[in-house]
């Protein structure tokens, strides 16, 4: 990769703006069947239309391509392909990422991949899902039916979007799909996750000569209630599980058993060679951040011994989904993970804020999530200008969406969406990201490297 490149894009993912449930011979996945329970989605929404982005992905690109935003992240979703999970392949379903990756390069768009974004199909959550250790082969055959379809193309990869997310969630909250709960449900899952994380690079590099191969995390700046000690073990327990769960198994370092002595029960699922088959070095790890977390001990709370601290108790600026707006929590991150040598390149993958767009004629003033994507990017470049090693910024989410357990009602996009009609808006967020982008380059191409520091911020 050229190092004075950086890659500006956007991102989203199948499950959330695909639509088009059952059609075309995709099968189920977990959050279909989850999304029809009661009371397990705000309003008691489901993915089935979403964006309707399957028939309207010519539309949306055509978007990214006027706002002249070079990189394109979006996944696969498993059960387009693989309807059962395994076995029987869906042509039309590869030939609709076929029509996808050739419309993104012929408008000089490069697509960005992520094999498994939480989409798992039902046919395989029957049989054990993340549970079952046969889901390492399981996500080994749809990689490689994924990567030798579209390599020729793609060279830009990455194996799983946030894994913590889905394994804490899915299978020890139950806030989300597959709703079980737990901690052996959620050892196992873990377990099985990170194995196919490392699997998943691994395939990418088999599969594509030129791969760019990577992963991505969730991750939370972690920040002590006080100085105390026990606030202080608390803050190092919760940035363990956050931060540094599936990373450091993939750096070689194994799990961070030692600040979390509760994950040494994740040894009774570890087979021979398992320690070994957790670590393949990345070429890139992409964080999704957005916000950081408070954190104090707390005795009742199991396993990790500590409470979050919400915004409202602690009367600091957030965003819809009450998550506080803080944009040092990115710049701390990079920082952080700039320290592990193993790691080449860090792209910030994800980052982005959800707010309660009004449509006044025709537009959307989005003044503050503008203000918040000039915060984070002010502080992603003054983390490069300082020699970290931060080689792009996605933000998230290129349409509005559904947002998993919190349905329709949060909007991310930089493209607002009527849900009624389908009608797209381009906010004015996306307007002011498109000419950043562009004046960045220029000034880049020109070798002014410092367009922003501490002393030359974004422009406001």
């Amino acid at each position: 990769m050229n190092n004075e490149i950086f890659h500006w894009g956007v991102a989203c993912s199948a499950a959330q703006t695909e639509g088009a449930a059952n059609i075309d011979g995709k099968g189920p996945s977990i959050w279909d069947t989850f999304s029809k329970k009661r009371y397990k989605i705000s309003g008691a929404h489901t993915p089935e239309t979403s964006c309707s982005f399957y028939y309207r992905y010519k539309e949306d690109i055509a978007h990214v391509n006027s706002l002249a935003i070079p990189n394109f992240r979006f996944s696969i979703s498993w059960p387009r392909i693989l309807p059962e999970g395994k076995g029987h392949i869906n042509q039309k379903g590869l030939d609709f990422y076929d029509r996808l990756i050739d419309e993104c390069l012929e408008k000089n768009i490069t697509p960005w991949i992520t094999l498994y974004h939480w989409d798992l199909p039902q046919k395989l959550e029957d049989i054990g899902g993340w549970n079952n250790r046969d889901i390492i082969g399981w996500y080994s055959e749809y990689s490689t039916i994924v990567l030798k379809a579209f390599s020729d193309r793609v060279k830009n990869w990455m194996a799983l979007n946030e894994p913590l997310v889905y394994t804490g969630a899915g299978y020890f909250l139950g806030v989300h799909a597959p709703g079980k709960k737990g901690m052996d449900n959620f050892l196992s899952a873990a377990h099985h996750t990170a194995l196919a994380q490392a699997t998943g690079i691994r395939i990418i590099r088999n599969e594509c000569k030129e791969a760019y191969a990577g992963t991505t995390f969730s991750c939370s700046w972690i920040s002590p209630y006080s100085q105390e000690q026990k606030d202080l073990e608390a803050a190092n327990r919760v940035d363990a599980l956050l931060n540094r769960f599936y990373l450091e198994p993939l750096l070689g370092k194994g799990y961070p058993i030692q600040d979390l002595p509760f994950l040494q029960k994740i040894e009774k699922y570890f087979k021979p060679q398992d320690e070994k088959e957790l670590k393949e070095i990345p070429d890139f790890i992409g964080i999704q951040n957005y916000t950081r977390e408070v954190v104090r001990h707390s005795w009742y709370t199991p396993y990790i011994r500590a409470k979050l601290i919400g915004v409202k108790s602690r009367k600091v600026p957030s965003t819809m989904m009450n998550w506080e707006v803080y944009p040092e929590s990115i710049y701390n991150l990079l920082h952080k993970f700039n320290q592990y040598s193993e790691i080449k390149d860090i792209l910030v993958t994800e980052n982005g804020a959800a707010y309660p767009d009004q449509v006044t004629d025709n537009s959307v003033l989005d003044t503050d999530r503008m203000s918040y994507l000039k915060l984070n990017i002010q502080q992603v470049l003054r983390a490069k200008n300082q020699g970290v090693r931060v080689k792009g910024y996605f933000a998230w989410s290129l349409t509005d969406n559904f947002e998993w357990a919190e349905g329709y009602y949060p909007r991310f996009g930089l493209i607002y969406i009527n849900y009624t009609n389908q009608q797209r808006i381009i906010k004015e967020s996306a307007k002011w990201y498109s000419q950043f982008i562009n004046t960045y380059s220029k000034e880049i191409s020109t070798k002014n490297k410092t367009i922003i520091s501490d002393d030359h911020p974004v422009p406001m």
